[in-house]
């Protein structure tokens, strides 16, 4: 199973809004074959697995192991819980079942029906850290989603001159452009947009790039800026109107409730929120945000915008890049439970 969750994790950034999934089958304790799902619209796991499979004769007596709950309705692809049956596959061994309304269990009944022997719940845990955009998504109806923000080494998020500062180092930049390559969207709000001028897009880092989406209440950004000239998808956030003008979405919502049912609608499983600290703080405010990773750089400000405050209680993990730290912390009081 853990061999499973490896493979598993080489579609993050690629699948969404499907799950990660890997398959392996094992014969006599071999490995015979082995899959992963690479991208959405493609071949799930199982079935790469079993494509293969080095062996195919032995098929009928072997185990699958797979991480999630092979699909039982034709979305995509077609159900690969038929395609176990069809191979004879004796016994399948599954980390989680599938939130999924259109599989929830039916892909196990299906399996079981067809007489195949099935033992669920291994590495349940290690499957549900690996899945957690998904089962967020389908469990809570709305995005994972994730804060980020870098700080001065005394806490502040910005200084007080009009020259926006560089917190953090250059190997960190290119940590920060690859976790965009994983999450489906990004957000900011209005002041970063203006002051910063940036193009969020993930440049430094293999992969694709998120969905961008500003928040602009009130309609004031010029079209000077990045974000709107450069001809790559966007939408923007605001109080009066919902269109579409070419690359440009404009979607009305007046809160962050509004904003995360928005995302859900349009499929949007995970976003990370790289907005100033009034933006972050509406996000925490309303207890919905999931995970949250600071950047704290060795540069101390002395004065200007005080970063937001998380609880120690939420520590979850703290590794050091270059000269910066970077603080993981998890939300254990999750809006939208």
């Amino acid at each position: 199973m853990k061999r499973c969750l490896q493979l598993a994790q080489n579609g993050l950034g690629y699948v969404a809004p499907n799950p990660l999934v890997g398959a392996v089958i094992v014969h006599e304790n071999k490995i015979i074959g082995e899959g992963f799902h690479h991208a959405f619209g493609q071949a799930h796991a199982e079935v790469e697995a079993i494509q293969h499979c080095k062996h195919p004769e032995l098929l009928s007596q072997s185990t699958l192991y797979v991480n999630l709950e092979p699909c039982s309705h034709f979305g995509k692809t077609p159900p690969c819980a038929d395609l176990i049956i069809a191979n004879h596959i004796p016994r399948v061994v599954i980390a989680n079942k599938d939130p999924f309304p259109e599989v929830a269990g039916k892909g196990i009944e299906k399996l079981k029906s067809a007489g195949v022997e099935v033992i669920t719940g291994i590495a349940a845990h290690e499957g549900e850290e690996l899945n957690r955009r998904f089962f967020t998504f389908h469990r809570k109806k709305r995005p994972y989603i994730i804060l980020k923000w870098a700080q001065s080494a005394d806490g502040f998020i910005d200084s007080i001159t009009s020259v926006p500062a560089k917190i953090s180092s250059a190997e960190t930049d290119r940590l920060v452009h690859e976790w965009r390559t994983r999450e489906q969207a990004i957000l900011i709000g209005y002041n970063t947009a203006l002051k910063d001028n940036p193009k969020l897009t993930a440049r430094l880092y293999p992969g694709k790039n998120p969905l961008r989406i500003v928040w602009d209440k009130n309609l004031q950004l010029p079209e000077h800026l990045h974000l709107f000239s450069d001809g790559e998808p966007l939408w923007v956030i605001n109080a009066s109107k919902t269109e579409n003008r070419g690359n440009t979405q404009y979607m009305q919502a007046d809160t962050v409730e509004d904003i995360a049912n928005r995302l859900y609608e349009h499929q949007i499983q995970s976003i990370i929120i790289e907005g100033g600290a009034n933006t972050l703080q509406r996000w925490i405010d309303a207890r919905l945000w999931d995970e949250a990773r600071v950047i704290t750089g060795n540069l101390s400000f002395g004065a200007g915008v005080r970063a937001p405050m998380l609880s120690e209680a939420g520590l979850y993990n703290r590794i050091t890049v270059d000269s910066d730290i970077i603080t993981t912390f998890r939300n254990t009081q999750n809006g939208n439970e």
